[in-house]
Order: structure tokens, then sequence, then C-alpha cells
């Protein structure tokens, strides 16, 4: 029997990228469909009704979320590609970084969500995340885990494309390739991986978007 992959998504969402990227890498075929997440379907509701929230993917039926847990997922029912290095050790490395992204991603959205001083001490505080980022867990690597892209490379790929856009909308400096010299040769390599330059939201999209959205924070 032919499997079914569907994907639940929304833009500008880069969780729901993260799946793209994968399935992409993968070669898998499947179904992509577009959340309007202020009016979610019935579908979205009935697949994750915990969360309530994208990317959702449903394999033969069944629904998987949270996007770190999809990749792990896809990682595992599909072999072929793989984005986990084999060695126990260097795979147990990599979740580490995966779940240090995560555990750190809200510090980014504060910059974006605070206003005034605790816009400035986010700020701060998102910079200091980005070096240890830089230093520790990429270095002078062309990717994360070696030479070739892997699962910590697409889990930190929104920082190649949605900070630079959060930033601008946000009026602050977080990033600065200058800055950060390891961080910027690696998102120059990651843009260039097929998969991910061909599936990559529009730019100008995504800036009238969180444009529009931090207006709506500042007048509150």
């Amino acid at each position: 029997m032919e499997e079914q992959v569907k994907l639940f998504g929304a833009f500008p969402s880069p969780f729901s990228y993260r799946v793209i990227w994968a399935l992409k890498h993968k070669n898998i075929s499947y179904e992509y469909i577009e959340e309007d997440l202020s009016n979610k379907s019935q579908h979205l509701l009935t697949y994750n009704p915990i969360n309530k929230m994208v990317p959702i993917l449903v394999h033969n039926g069944k629904p998987i979320v949270e996007s770190t847990i999809i990749l792990e997922y896809i990682e595992e029912t599909w072999p072929q590609n793989p984005l986990f290095p084999k060695d126990p050790y260097e795979k147990a490395k990599a979740r580490f970084w995966i779940k240090f992204g995560e555990d750190k991603n809200s510090k980014f959205y504060q910059i974006f969500h605070k206003i005034r001083e605790e816009q400035v001490k986010a700020t701060e505080n998102a910079k200091k995340i980005l070096k240890i980022i830089e230093e520790q867990g990429l270095g002078d690597k062309k990717f994360f885990s070696g030479d070739t892209i892997g699962l910590i490379d697409i889990a930190f790929g929104w920082l190649a494309f949605w900070l630079e856009v959060i930033q601008e909308a946000a009026g602050v400096k977080v990033y600065e390739p200058n800055n950060f010299p390891h961080l910027q040769s690696w998102i120059n390599n990651f843009k260039q991986v097929a998969i991910i330059k061909e599936n990559i939201p529009n730019r100008d999209a995504m800036l009238d978007y969180f444009k529009r959205r931090r207006e709506m924070i500042v007048a509150l």
C-alpha cells in the first residue's frame, strides 16, 4: 500500500520549514496543507488537540507533533540520506545541540516581543547565546555535524533566514556577520544546499508579516 504523508504547516512558521526540509532531503512525497492559525481547521484541532499548533505530520493517518520530534520520526522511518551521525556519541551531541536550541528559542523571540529596556536586555542575551552556538556548537566546521547537512543544521536553519527578518522588524541588531564569522560561513553554506534554497519563504512577505505583528505588540 502506498504511504500517505501529509504536512500541516503555516506561513511563516520556521518549525514547519524544518519538516519540509527534512522530507525533501529524504525524497519523501507528501501533501502540504496550509493552515490559517487565526481560524484553525477541524483537522488541526483533531490531530493536535493539546497544543493546537503546527507543524503536524500525518503518516498513514497517524499524527506526529512538535517539530524536533517529527524530525527524529522522519529520520527513523526513512533511513535513506541520514541526517543523524552513525556514531552514538556524535548522535548524542547532535541531540544535545538540538535541545539547546529548543530551550533557547524563546530568548530570541523576546527581542521581538519586548520593548524598551527589556528589549535591550533580550538583545544582549540573544547575542550571548549566538556566541555559545558559534564557539562551542559549530566551531570552524562547514555544518554542525561535519561536511554534510544534518538535523542540527535543519533545527538551527531559522537562524539563516528568520533571525535577520525578525531583528529588522523589531528594530534591533542581534546578528551582525562580522561578529559571528563562523556562523556567517555556516549560513552561506546552508543557503547553498539545494533542498534549502528551493524551499524558503518569501523574505518580503515574511518581513511584512513580522512588521505587522510588531506594530500590534508595541501598540499594546
